[in-house]
């Protein structure tokens, strides 16, 4: 269970903050190496002509630029050594809170071309801080790095092996395919950049939340600056200023030590006395500092104290921000402070180089270039991370899709009870359970489907024959649920004497040492305890058809039964649309349609069911896809009396399509189009079938699937492939206990089935909860519902239009107004019916039912069958 929690919230943070850290870390990733990029992007501002001659002195520069423009106010001058190189004047510039960076040629002083991309590493060091949306957005990015910690963590526990192979850690498996590819893929890449990541994020943290960076202090045993400093600094500079915290990253040396632009020299020196004082310290400095450096720069004196402010990094320096500090008294001429990078301690280092530290470059040049590639693949885990989201999306609607092939016939009731138990990770295993259910339901045979956790010794030492179908996980691991069951369990020593068993198990040969392992164990298991193989266990290789058609045949030979071979096939009935009218013109929210349909055969269903229709092509997008590949529309399919154009109209034509011999085969590379569910809103007795479908469209205008199927594309009294699938987890209680309904916008369609049965039935202890937009465009079936109420059918009404007022507000916070009625309600043996969205209004109501009645109390509401939903 806990290994289960850790999942679900690795999975949830990840669908949900991964676009967040895939923005920062690809902007992280450009950012490291801003300074070569730029360097490389301006050849004509960074580097001259190397000439012969001496490079002009910080003094020389001042006075040229006091005889070219005097209005110029120059906060510091760098010299580099290297002869090709340019040298560096900051100066105070409206704006730019550390100054400008003006780069000159070291030996005219001439003022070079401005250095391009300036503006685009801004904005992206902006994208990567704070989203370019501020205090809010650093908040963001904050929170997601938190969130990045916990997905390392997290992840490296998930996946703890239970024997260590360096080959399943930390190599990726080409040969995979389809969701064992993809979970491969996330978790060696995974593996690989741990270090890298927790490293980002650790160090990332520094400049988010103050008390992360008081805690890296203590931790690392550094004193921060004193607070009138602090104080001091941030008069000066602001936030960005604080304590010891580095400059950004690839600022230039001239801006290190900055006085946050201040004009050095604009006050307490004359020019000619800092020009006198810059000569004197470059003189003296050089004379006296008996060390080799790179460059040097000197920031201009604004107090007539005598001393000047030099820095300068080393020949070789440890990385970009490794600067050596210095204080000159050009009066007395002497060097009074030297405080060099060097000879601080590893963990002062670090603290005063977290910008290095965090890009990488404090480690050197190979290790930023792989955190380099850390941070830039991290679009990978949130691209892949949603792809298994969604395939355990979609396997959990094939698991429904099984469970709704049970039969209702009658078993044999001379036939032994079968006990079918599925271990599943993804959903494959359960579903193939409840197909072989319904295979042996249609057979007569009485079959139960659970799952292994829920399994008992007295389960196994009652059941006359039991069917396995398990799936292995991770490296020959039992799936998270089904581990309980091995540990203690299969642990045991039973008399399964009695017991017939086979097993289904399910694996990837693309993991030969651990293939099938956990059905394999099973099977051993039952063996050695003395249960008795119906047939040899047969194993399914990433869920190979023909392994699972000879698991049936199998089956089939063992019982000597026919068994029908297990198909996901849906059949579809047809319906004719009568009815199409808009319930909300004018409405600030999409259109919603009333949509009203007609069975041409006899339909039954109950209030809360769900119809689940085939939606189709529009008449111009066929013709469109026909004309792209150039085919007529009247194109007979084989000896088929339908055309080319007829067939299409429920086939997927976004697929890419390969050349194609005849019409058959273009047929066969084009899947159907996904079935969509809407909650029924009517009741048989009332002759139709009702639904409330919202259109929906896309960015680029395109509507969707089904809404824009039943609202625009199919022609009213035209037929529909519709189907009733039972939805018996959100049906109507057979009594007359109060029910309370809850729901938003088209929600409304599932409670207006729930209401109607009851009023039918004369109930009258019924309570609705109903929110939308505004009353006047958004109350949908405002007449039927207000004579309700006016005939006393309708109990309670409590609306909640969010646009009416200038406060929003939504059913959620009528439910906590009327919380002393909702708990009379309950204690009156209410049921509690919620439909609608389940973003937003169904997790606010769950809150609002914890919050009013207590966990327990709403839990228990569940397990007793008094809290359904029906959302989406």
């Amino acid at each position: 269970m806990f290994k289960k929690i850790l999942f679900q919230i690795h999975w949830f943070l990840g669908i949900t903050a991964g676009l967040i850290l895939s923005l920062m870390g690809v902007t992280g990733a450009i950012y490291s190496y801003e300074q070569p990029i730029q360097k490389w992007l301006n050849p004509e501002s960074y580097t001259v002509q190397a000439e012969q001659k001496e490079k002009l002195t910080p003094a020389q520069i001042f006075q040229h630029f006091q005889q070219a423009d005097p209005a110029v106010k120059i906060n510091s001058i760098t010299i580099a050594q290297d002869p090709a190189a340019s040298s560096t004047v900051n100066i105070v510039k409206e704006g730019a809170r550390k100054g400008y960076n003006m780069m000159i040629n070291p030996y005219s002083a001439a003022v070079l071309p401005e250095i391009k991309g300036r503006e685009f590493f801004q904005f992206i060091q902006q994208l990567h801080r704070n989203l370019t949306v501020g205090e809010t957005g650093k908040q963001i990015t904050g929170a997601a790095t938190l969130m990045l910690i916990y997905f390392v963590l997290s992840g490296l526990y998930l996946r703890w092996p239970k024997k260590h192979s360096a080959k399943q850690w930390l190599l990726v498996k080409p040969k995979l395919k389809g969701r064992n590819f993809l979970w491969d893929l996330h978790a060696v890449v995974g593996t690989w950049v741990i270090i890298f990541y927790l490293l980002l994020a650790f160090t990332g943290l520094y400049w988010s939340y103050d008390w992360w960076r008081d805690g890296m202090f203590k931790v690392m045993g550094v004193e921060r600056a004193q607070p009138e400093m602090q104080a001091k600094a941030q008069g000066k500079g602001g936030p960005a200023a604080e304590g010891n915290k580095p400059s950004p990253a690839g600022a230039a040396p001239a801006e290190q030590g900055q006085n946050k632009a201040e004009g050095r020299g604009s006050k307490g020196l004359s020019p000619e006395q800092v020009s006198a004082a810059l000569t004197q310290t470059w003189t003296g400095f050089n004379a006296q500092v008996g060390r080799e450096y790179s460059s040097i720069t000197l920031n201009i004196p604004k107090k007539a104290n005598g001393e000047m402010e030099v820095s300068f990094v080393d020949a070789e320096p440890q990385h970009e921000r490794a600067r050596n500090k210095a204080a000159y008294d050009y009066q007395a001429g002497a060097i009074t402070k030297l405080e060099l990078y060097e000879d601080q301690k590893l963990n002062e280092k670090i603290m005063s180089s977290m910008l290095p530290v965090h890009r990488g470059s404090f480690f050197g040049p190979v290790y930023q270039f792989f955190a380099m590639l850390a941070s830039l693949i991290m679009p990978l885990f949130f691209i892949t991370g949603w792809m298994l989201y969604l395939k355990r999306r979609k396997q959990k609607r094939l698991t429904q899709l099984a469970r709704s092939h049970l039969t209702d016939a009658a078993p044999d009731l001379n036939a032994k009870p079968w006990l079918i138990a599925y271990a599943s990770q993804t959903g494959v295993s359960e579903q193939l359970a409840w197909r072989t259910a319904a295979s042996l339901q249609e057979a007569r045979q009485p079959a139960a489907v659970k799952a292994v956790q829920q399994l008992t010794a007295e389960d196994l030492k009652n059941a006359p024959q039991i069917l396995f179908v398990a799936s292995t996980y991770g490296t020959g691991e039992a799936p998270d649920l089904a581990s309980a069951f091995e540990k203690k369990l299969m642990a045991q020593a039973l008399d399964l004497s009695h017991l017939r068993y086979a097993v289904l198990a399910l694996g990837s040969q693309e993991y030969p040492e651990t293939y099938c392992s956990f059905g394999r164990r099973i099977d051993a298991w039952l063996s050695s305890n003395g249960a008795v193989q119906l047939f040899q266990t047969i194993e399914v290789d990433n869920g190979d058809a023909a392994a699972i058609q000879a698991w049936n045949a199998a089956l089939a030979k063992a019982t000597k039964l026919e068994l029908q071979a297990m198909t996901l096939e849906k059949t579809f009935d047809a319906w004719t649309l009568t009815a199409r009218r808009l319930l909300n013109p004018d409405s600030l929210g999409a259109p919603a349609f009333n949509l009203e349909l007609k069975p041409n055969h006899e339909a039954l269903w109950q209030a809360g069911d769900i119809a689940e229709i085939q939606p189709g092509n529009s008449a111009e997008r066929i013709q469109a896809f026909l004309q792209q590949h150039a085919v007529a529309a009247n194109t007979p399919v084989d000896a088929a009396a339908q055309s080319i154009a007829e067939m299409l109209w429920d086939r997927d034509l976004t697929v890419e399509v390969e050349p194609f011999a005849n019409m058959r085969h273009l047929l066969e590379q084009l899947p159907a189009l996904p079935a969509r569910e809407y909650s029924i809103a009517s009741i048989p007795q009332q002759q139709l079938l009702r639904l409330v479908v919202r259109q929906q469209a896309d960015a680029q205008g395109q509507l969707g699937l089904g809404s824009g199927w039943l609202g625009q594309h199919a022609a009213l009294n035209s037929a529909i492939a519709l189907r009733i699938r039972t939805n018996p987890s959100f049906h109507l209680i057979d009594d007359n206990r109060p029910i309370i309904c809850i729901g938003n916008g088209t929600g409304i369609a599932g409670l207006m089935s729930l209401l109607s049965a009851r009023i039918r039935a004369d109930y009258t202890d019924n309570w609705l909860i109903f929110g939308e937009r505004q009353r006047e465009h958004d109350f949908f079936f405002q007449s039927t519902i207000e004579a309700w109420q006016t005939t006393g059918m309708l109990k309670r009404l409590d609306l909640a239009f969010s646009r009416d007022q200038a406060e929003k507000i939504y059913v959620h916070h009528k439910l906590r107004e009327q919380a002393a009625e909702l708990k009379a309600w309950i204690e009156k043996g209410a049921v509690i019916y919620v439909c609608g969205s389940i973003r937003g209004m169904a997790s606010d109501v769950d809150l609002a039912l914890t919050d009013i009645l207590g966990a327990e109390s709403v839990e228990q509401l569940k397990q007793d069958g008094r809290y359904r939903r029906d959302v989406y």
